[in-house]
């Protein structure tokens, strides 16, 4: 279905595909081409998309095994490998990222969340306790987890499959029924994640697309759906704060990997040379459109100018092309619409003061790209916090770059911030940088590197950043419901 209909996708419910009530036109960001034609749903598909998981979970699916959960997590990856190159041509159609990250991080990643989880599922066992009481009593007491229900997932544009099987893999290894709703910038890669998941042998209605929109369109309804046991939402902070209102009258769980203003501290006494390179992949990585991407880059004074020039020098270094093409590091942000609001921090940075050092503007490509989404990657200095440039997220590929002189200034600086996702710390001192890397008020805290996962780890975020932890068993404990069963002895 998919693959001879690139240009027109539809929802999934129940196992089929179905028509929308109206349809709208996916634009390439590479050069505004068509790239599909897709299929919005309303009321009635939703509704349809949580009666199905619930017959899903009332009939032999919801008695599933640990073991057969598992089976069917390693036959989805093996059906993800047998089609990666149709999900990288999926991926790149909607994203224009580079082939190369294409190919090496975002669909290989799919293929792992899908084993990571079967395993975790595998070795996660019951918590036991044996209790005796001063009475002379005793009872066995243990925990049996339940799956959570039925479960929207709203996933962003900016790494879609990747953060797709991030949360399907887990909520379906626990036993819920899944109803997407992926971007409406990105629609292929969960539309043909449908197909793979059905030949993989997935009883019908476990796994449900709805494609549209968010407020009044089937992201709304969806999420403030009656019918539903819990919401998974990666996003943007103001998302994430309205999906809180639609779901506060049911009292559901939520799940949060919201947005991120993330800081980088880099010591004198560190590898500069390592620093600049990694900083320059925390900076620029997908265009600067990852929720863990560095936007305020602080350094110590001593060595200020020589890591400038060395993220100047890399930022020029950069080539923006298209995905396939040789040579090609950067794409192009993810729309015309996204670019604008990206565009607007640029100028409000010059605005407040800004020395623009590399880029700051649309570059020309030529004819062939002039109707994509592109912009230049970004660096600038002089700007303070009172700079709306330095409290918000931009999400593209700029940063700030500022001095400092003291850690504890460095640290008060890099916990300025209404948001708390991610940081980094770069020194040679283990013994300062496990002190730092403890005291940056955020839920992940790199020493030395950036973007290094071990998927059993805990994800997310505080304030601003989110609710909630996932990964490895942090998952597991938003996809179940502990019931305890208590056994006199």
């Amino acid at each position: 279905m998919v693959n001879e209909s690139v240009r027109r996708l539809q929802s999934f419910v129940d196992g089929a595909y179905i028509d929308g009530v109206s349809s709208w036109e996916k634009r390439s960001p590479v050069d505004g081409s068509l790239v599909a034609v897709v299929e919005e749903a309303g009321a009635e598909q939703v509704d349809a998309a949580v009666a199905a998981a619930r017959r899903a979970l009332e009939g032999p699916w919801g008695r599933s095994s640990v073991a057969e959960r598992a089976a069917l997590m390693r036959r989805i990856a093996d059906r993800i490998e047998a089609r990666f190159d149709d999900f990288v041509a999926a991926e790149i159609g909607d994203t224009g990222k580079p082939l190369k990250q294409a190919r090496e991080l975002d669909v290989a990643r799919a293929v792992v969340n899908f084993r990571s989880f079967a395993d975790t599922v595998s070795a996660t066992g019951l918590d036991s306790f044996l209790t005796e009481l001063a009475d002379g009593r005793r009872a066995l007491n243990y925990a049996v987890p339940r799956p959570l229900g039925v479960v929207a997932v709203v996933v962003p544009w900016n790494l879609p499959l990747l953060l797709l099987t991030w949360k399907v893999a887990p909520a379906l290894a626990c036993g819920n029924a899944v109803i997407v709703k992926p971007s409406e910038e990105t629609p292929s890669t969960a539309t043909l994640l449908a197909e793979v998941i059905a030949e993989a042998g997935a009883p019908a209605g476990i796994y449900n697309v709805l494609h549209g929109f968010g407020p009044g369109s089937a992201g709304e309804m969806l999420t403030t759906h009656p019918d539903i046991d819990g919401v998974t939402f990666t996003g943007e902070s103001a998302t994430g704060a309205a999906i809180m209102r639609g779901v506060a009258p049911y009292v559901r769980p939520v799940s949060f990997e919201l947005g991120g203003k993330n800081a980088a501290l880099v010591f004198a006494d560190a590898d500069l040379e390592k620093a600049v390179a990694g900083l320059g992949r925390s900076i620029f990585t997908n265009t600067g459109q990852v929720c863990l991407c560095t936007e305020r880059v602080y350094i110590q004074r001593p060595v200020y100018d020589e890591v400038v020039a060395g993220l100047v020098e890399h930022a020029r270094g950069l080539r923006l092309g298209r995905p396939e093409a040789e040579g090609t590091t950067t794409g192009p942000l993810i729309s015309r619409e996204h670019r604008a609001k990206v565009h607007g921090y640029l100028d409000l940075a010059r605005e407040d003061g800004a020395d623009v050092l590399v880029g700051g503007g649309i570059p020309d490509l030529g004819a062939d790209l002039a109707d994509g989404a592109w912009i230049e990657p970004t660096l600038w200095a002089g700007l303070d916090h009172s700079s709306r440039v330095l409290r918000e997220e931009v999400f593209g590929p700029v940063a700030a770059l500022m001095p400092f002189d003291s850690e504890d200034e460095a640290v008060k600086l890099a916990n300025d911030s209404r948001y708390g996702l991610a940081a980094a710390t770069w020194t040679s001192d283990l013994e300062r940088g496990h002190r730092v890397a403890q005291q940056m008020r955020v839920g992940m805290s790199w020493v030395n590197t950036w973007y290094l996962r071990d998927l059993r780890s805990p994800f997310g975020g505080v304030g601003l950043s989110g609710i909630g932890r996932e990964g490895g068993t942090h998952s597991m404990h938003f996809y179940t419901e502990p019931t305890n069963v208590c056994v006199q002895l």
